[in-house]
């Protein structure tokens, strides 16, 4: 799932760095007869000046002024974090497993079957849990002291398994607003090295140079906070799959203990 997931964010990156190259495209040709600004088209849509300006639009405007460099290192990140997101949640959406009917099936099978059955019971259920009664049932031969050690070892294991690849998500969360501000600063002093080329303190010049210096910043926090919800998602649903982990692997060492003192 996860090479899918890659091939998924690689060709997002492709089509990304397409729409790049058309939007610098349509930023450097020169003006027709008739040259409108985009930074006052996107002003007039927000004064209410009447011209509707679509969205994609007005964020492609926005991307021109803050700069191709920094902003595509800024949506490289978003895109990337994205992936890795979704890959996550599928996975754990998947990991999801019917604790309370697996208890069942297992204490079924281990009455009519023994552990073999129990076995075969666990083998064709996917999800963690399953994997850990699986991992326990083979050591059932060693005793309930080892199966239950081998139960917390292995439970440790799918916790690392379901945490995988959040470094990558919770760097990706620190390093885009880190690239905005850096573009905000090295706007900065492209615009205080206009003031110097100008030899004036011209308030369009400060204000234009600021705004633009500001939009990477803009687009790194926006980045931030939306893969800043889909971490703490992630990371509730990874608390919720423990908790269901831990309790069940107590109720199964305990039918375990009833099976070996009725046997």
């Amino acid at each position: 799932m996860k090479k899918f997931f890659l091939i998924l964010a690689a060709m997002g990156l492709m089509a990304f760095s397409a729409t790049v190259a058309s939007a610098q495209d349509e930023g450097a040709a020169p003006a027709a007869a008739e040259e409108v600004a985009p930074a006052q088209e996107v002003t007039d849509l927000f004064a209410g000046s009447g011209e509707e300006v679509p969205l994609h639009q007005a964020l492609k405007t926005k991307f021109i002024e803050g700069g191709a460099g920094f902003m595509s290192l800024v949506i490289i990140c978003l895109i990337l974090g994205l992936a890795l997101s979704i890959e996550r949640i599928l996975y754990l959406a998947f990991s999801k497993t019917n604790t309370v009917a697996l208890l069942e099936k297992v204490e079924a099978a281990l009455k009519e079957g023994g552990v073999e059955k129990a076995k075969d019971v666990c083998r064709d259920t996917r999800g963690p849990v399953a994997s850990i009664f699986y991992q326990g049932l083979l050591r059932w031969d060693q005793g309930v002291d080892v199966v239950e050690k081998t139960i917390v070892s292995y439970g440790g294991v799918q916790m690392s398994l379901m945490e995988n690849g959040l470094s990558w998500i919770s760097l990706f969360i620190a390093i885009a607003p880190s690239l905005g501000f850096l573009g905000t600063v090295i706007g900065m002093i492209q615009a205080f090295d206009a003031i110097q080329a100008a030899g004036d303190i011209s308030p369009n010049v400060v204000a234009g140079g600021m705004k633009v210096a500001l939009i990477t910043t803009v687009g790194g926090l926006i980045v931030a906070m939306i893969l800043q919800v889909f971490y703490n998602y992630i990371l509730a649903k990874i608390d919720s799959l423990s908790i269901d982990m831990e309790d069940a692997s107590i109720r199964f060492v305990d039918t375990l203990t009833k099976y070996s003192e009725n046997k």
